[in-house]
């Protein structure tokens, strides 16, 4: 066993965590040489699987090796982050992760360690949430619904993806940042939450860009902000939270590539390399934005440093919420 004295600088390991004579043979052997298990903690067809696949299919391109999508759902991600970081650090197993991993820690006993257990990689897209309301809710812009939300403490409710979910959080957020007390009400995923709203049955929700846009532009929904710090091209006209009425909100979707802790340097370098020339490529950038996202990418010490401070921020924001998973 050799020490680990030379780990990748973004893996944000201690000393102690040791590289295995296979993953070093593997380094050495002119990785790769056989096909890469890329898992995706979430079912099939959701926004992370179709970002991974995509990625998946430029990296086989780049390294004449298959990147094959190894769906391993369940438990808000915890399922599959647990495959990961119990892998052999040789490279070959790897996975998209997205914001929902920053989140769990707080909210779940988790098996592994999220910091210790994974060598970040590169950041690949960030991507807004759009907080939108039904129409029939009386507030035309962010400062008519915040004053709306304080005269009548839960009178207004927000739906979201369930008990723990971005948009739950995002939403609990809010109402911290805010001085609001709007009502949560979880939904066994993201088509019952919007079928609702269209209904008038929920008043508001935080969704991604790619769901509300369609519906803003109809007329059916009405954007009140966006939760990062600019605007987004789809809807230019809609102000983002902070300037809208809540200084300093910034809240937003991400998904990153990540290995084992212990992975060998020359790997995580070739990949964190490769990752950021085909983020920048035209035809994978106008892919993410098709997917609501940013292209974004993060030298691997940055990206380990991001996952850390969002496990931070959520953290808060899960204590308050007074979320739990059963």
């Amino acid at each position: 066993m050799k020490s680990c004295g030379k780990v990748f600088a973004g893996t944000l390991l201690a000393c102690a965590v040791a590289v295995s004579p296979a993953s070093v043979l593997a380094a050495d052997a002119g990785w790769p040489t056989k096909p890469i298990r890329v898992v995706v903690p979430f079912a099939a067809g959701g926004g992370t699987d179709n970002i991974a696949r995509a990625l998946g299919l430029k990296l086989t391109e780049t390294f004449g090796q298959q990147f094959i999508i190894d769906n391993r759902a369940g438990a808000g991600g915890t399922i599959g982050a647990e495959v990961v970081a119990r892998a052999n650090p040789d490279g070959y197993t790897l996975s998209m992760v997205s914001a929902s991993y920053s989140a769990n820690p707080a909210l779940y006993k988790l098996p592994y360690d999220p910091v210790k257990g994974i060598t970040p990689i590169n950041l690949l897209a960030v991507g807004p949430l759009v907080l939108i309301g039904n129409p029939k809710v009386q507030a035309s812009n962010l400062k008519e619904l915040i004053t709306a939300a304080r005269a009548k403490p839960n009178s207004l409710t927000y739906g979201s993806t369930g008990v723990g979910s971005l948009a739950h959080l995002v939403g609990a957020m809010f109402n911290q940042m805010s001085g609001t007390e709007m009502l949560h009400v979880p939904y066994k995923g993201a088509p019952p939450a919007m079928l609702d709203l269209l209904a008038g049955q929920v008043a508001l929700t935080f969704a991604t860009a790619p769901s509300a846009v369609p519906y803003v532009k109809s007329g059916r929904l009405r954007a009140l902000g966006v939760s990062t710090v600019q605007r987004i091209s789809a809807l230019p006209a809609v102000p983002t939270i902070a300037e809208a009425g809540v200084p300093g909100f910034e809240a937003a979707g991400w998904n990153g590539l990540v290995g084992p802790a212990g992975m060998p340097q020359p790997v995580a370098e070739k990949l964190a390399v490769a990752v950021t020339r085909i983020v920048k490529e035209p035809t994978m950038a106008n892919f993410l934005r098709d997917q609501g996202a940013d292209p974004a990418t993060m030298t691997p010490q940055e990206f380990g440093a991001y996952i850390k401070s969002e496990m931070a921020k959520w953290s808060k924001v899960v204590k308050i919420s007074g979320a739990k998973i059963d």
